[in-house]
């Protein structure tokens, strides 16, 4: 049976909107290792995707860095100048809006990141932003992260759709713990095949943009 289309979908960011996520790990590399953490890209994905970047700092302070006290808002800084200079759209993100917006079909985004790593990434892609502005959301800016439900309930109350009739799009288990959470349907996004994490919270495993409209009974 074809599902019913949601009133609402509700996009994670980083990973699922924008390619943002090599940038951010090669950043956080290069900081703990100019502090005495060394690590390699593939030790600290599993650690740290879906998580703040507070939480990534104290995770080093507890395993030897020696980051100073306001470190994070100083790599913010710096990661969102070098996230500036280039950041491209994940593959099908502006065909899938299209969709949406053919359907009436709302949609909003639900990010850990801070908002100023949005205006970095979505802002330099100017008919992306208009279309989003208003409608983005940071769980670090509103003291709601992930992977506690509020800032999807926050989200999708603000839109005014009802939660309950939201889909969230997320690529880490800690933003679909959320959207499971907030007792909506979770689709988890895994561009390079399956993904165990995603899939062992719940989510729906799919591999391209395209293959949403269908999932959400759009076709």
């Amino acid at each position: 049976m074809m599902p019913q289309p949601p009133e609402a979908v509700l996009f994670d960011c980083d990973g699922v909107l924008v390619d943002s996520e090599p940038v951010t790990f090669a950043q956080i590399q290069e900081e703990f290792a100019e502090h005495g953490l060394h690590m390699t890209i593939p030790e600290l994905e599993p650690l740290f995707i879906g998580h703040t970047i507070e939480e990534t700092g104290d995770y080093a302070r507890a395993h030897g860095a020696m980051l100073p006290a306001d470190w994070a808002d100083g790599f913010y800084d710096r990661m969102c100048a070098r996230l500036a200079r280039g950041t491209a759209l994940m593959p099908g993100v502006e065909a899938l809006l299209d969709r949406l917006d053919a359907a009436g079909v709302g949609y909003a985004v639900g990010s850990n990141g801070r908002m100023q790593k949005m205006r970095a990434t979505l802002g330099q892609h100017p008919a992306l932003w208009a279309r989003l502005e208003g409608r983005l959301f940071s769980g670090q800016d509103l003291g709601m992260p992930k992977p506690r439900p509020d800032l999807y309930l926050h989200a999708a109350r603000s839109i005014g759709a009802d939660p309950a009739r939201c889909v969230v799009i997320e690529d880490t288990a800690t933003g679909a713990s959320a959207g499971i959470a907030a007792g909506m349907r979770v689709l988890g996004y895994a561009p390079s095949g399956e993904n165990p994490r995603l899939k062992a919270v719940g989510a729906e495993i799919f591999r391209d943009m395209a293959e949403v409209p269908g999932l959400l009974g759009l076709e």
